[in-house]
């Protein structure tokens, strides 16, 4: 199984760090192994986050902004998403369906340490297409 690092960024500001192997955007919830260790998975559901980011590495650098700029060519459709607490994610998506519960995005920056994010469709104020 492989093993995807994660940060599950909950809709009311709370962030969970660890692994996940059974996310999957059609199931309600999936499961996470913490960073910080533990026995049991805890329990994470869709409907309570606002992304799922898929990282590089867990510690990742707070000082880093990602830049929202394309400087790599990437498949798909070119959007600026602006979620419901004002933060903005800029990147690529091939399968955005406003009336779907999420959607993947891949930031338009290579060295973000998010190589792809789940976005819950909920927790989002706006999507603008980029041309």
């Amino acid at each position: 199984m492989i093993q995807n690092r994660i940060v599950a960024r909950f809709a009311d500001g709370r962030t969970l760090k660890g692994t996940t192997q059974d996310f999957a955007p059609a199931k309600d919830a999936f499961h996470v192994i913490t960073s910080e260790g533990g026995a049991r998975p805890i329990k994470v559901v869709l409907a309570d986050l606002k992304a799922v980011f898929f990282v590089k590495d867990l510690i990742g650098n707070a000082l880093y902004n990602d830049s929202r700029e394309f400087t790599r060519a990437l498949p798909g459709k070119r959007l600026q998403v602006t979620f419901s607490d004002g933060e903005v994610l800029v990147g690529a998506t091939q399968a955005y369906q406003p009336d779907r519960p999420g959607f993947f995005i891949v930031p338009a920056d290579p060295r973000s340490n998010n190589d792809r994010v789940y976005v819950v469709t909920k927790a989002v104020r706006s999507v603008s297409v980029i041309e």
